[in-house]
């Protein structure tokens, strides 16, 4: 039996970022890709791959749009259960609803079935990689990727770091937090389709010895991801100053423990100092935008467009459960509202760049996910462009291809997601 399989449909794939020139122009549609052995194998006239393919199985996916799987770049699944929690600021959010639920993960079978759940809710929503804070509890992390391991999925997870500020329950110590991330590093890391990322919750529940501690494990391992959050509300950057009264800024918390490589995801960063924006683009580090977050929690308004003019790279990300939906099509309408509120309307290529081949380069795994390209891993979705009744109505009057799915972006859910492949594998 063949493992080549033929998709023919609308295959859209990037040539160039569209922040760079026409966003119209950044992208092109194809008639047909061809899967072999988990990876994209060709993509092209459909004629020409039934040629150069005989053998191969088609599907033929009609007019429904063939993009790669959406990036989620920063995600809290222990957070699952208690998404869309009501009316609190971060700090009382945290301490309300999140460090309870966490609590519940030093049960490993409760935190296997909340990676399943957790897993299985993004891949219907076209999610095929996920970058996920877990608790501090080692069995959190296994239980992560022990879930993504049986799905094929690739995934990026570590073990939450926290010495201070949070419940007895949830707290390690500066060696228990370095020496428990090396051993879950050590098993995890680069087995399958699975990376681990050093992870400080944030400077308020870290001391500055675990920072060192973690800054220490990352220079050991700089092959690795470290995600962290950075300057989400303003009340959290004065909260940072009376804790680390000799910091330049909240970023240089991260900075002087060696905190701040190119490798680094810092989640929100809406409130940065010019600083912190030069410091962050001059060692290519990530800036991870959670708009349906921000807006949830009331931290404020990213502004996507000066960051990407001053040459900052950029992901976007759920942050479930602070974010109020699992669905990257929601993170993107979440983002155009914010970009229009900050006097920049995205273009619908721009928004879905940032959740496909955006957040790929932000988590330096543009090479391997987040377009179509001979090469790459067969991670797609398909996407219905007339949904809903709604939707269909409004796609029908498009005059191109990227007025046709904007309607999805803007109110699409997971009906939109007519199909997955993880590694080439229908689901």
């Amino acid at each position: 039996m063949t493992d080549q399989t033929l998709l023919t449909g609308q295959i859209l794939a990037f040539d160039r970022a569209p922040f760079d020139g026409d966003p119209a122009n950044a992208a092109r549609l194809h008639e047909a890709l061809v899967i072999k052995g988990g990876h994209i194998a060709a993509i092209g006239p459909a004629a020409e791959l039934r040629a150069a393919y005989p053998q191969a199985r088609h599907r033929d996916m009609g007019a429904h749009v063939i993009t790669a799987g959406f990036v989620d770049a920063h995600v809290h699944y222990p957070q699952t259960a208690m998404i869309a929690s009501w009316g609190k600021r971060l700090i009382d959010w945290l301490n309300t609803y999140t460090f309870p639920e966490e609590m519940r993960f030093a049960d490993p079978a409760y935190a296997a079935e909340i990676a399943g759940r957790y897993l299985d809710l993004t891949l219907a929503h076209g999610t095929t990689t996920t970058v996920s804070y877990c608790t501090i509890h080692p069995a959190s992390v296994t239980a992560f990727f022990e879930a993504a391991q049986a799905r094929g999925l690739r995934a990026v997870a570590g073990k939450t770091c926290m010495d201070r500020n949070a419940p007895d329950g949830l707290c390690d110590t500066a060696q228990s937090a370095h020496d428990e991330s090396r051993a879950l590093l050590e098993r995890w890391h680069g087995v399958d389709r699975l990376s681990y990322a050093i992870t400080p919750r944030f400077s308020p529940t870290s001391s500055p010895e675990q920072l060192e501690a973690l800054g220490s494990l990352w220079a050991e391992h700089p092959d690795c991801l470290m995600q962290t959050h950075l300057s989400e509300q303003t009340d959290e950057i004065e909260w940072v100053q009376s804790l680390y009264p000799q910091a330049r800024d909240y970023l240089h918390t991260y900075e002087m423990h060696g905190l701040l490589r190119a490798r680094g995801l810092y989640g929100h960063a809406i409130h940065l100092t010019p600083r912190e924006r030069d410091r962050l683009r001059e060692v290519g580090a990530a800036l991870i935008h959670c708009p349906t977050s921000n807006t949830f929690i009331g931290s404020g308004l990213f502004d996507m467009a000066a960051r990407v003019a001053e040459g900052q790279r950029v992901g976007l990300a759920t942050d479930t459960g602070g974010g109020s939906s699992f669905s990257m099509l929601r993170t993107m309408a979440a983002a155009y509202e914010i970009g229009q509120l900050t006097g920049t309307a995205l273009h619908p290529a721009q928004l879905l760049w940032l959740g496909t081949a955006g957040s790929a380069q932000a988590l330096h795994m543009g090479q391997l996910i987040g377009n179509i390209a001979p090469g790459m891993e067969a991670d797609l979705v398909a996407l219905d462009l007339g949904s809903t009744p709604a939707i269909a109505q409004r796609a029908g009057r498009a005059e191109d291809i990227w007025e046709a799915l904007f309607p999805t972006i803007m109110m699409g859910d997971d009906r939109a997601i007519s199909q997955v492949w993880v590694a080439g594998c229908a689901l």
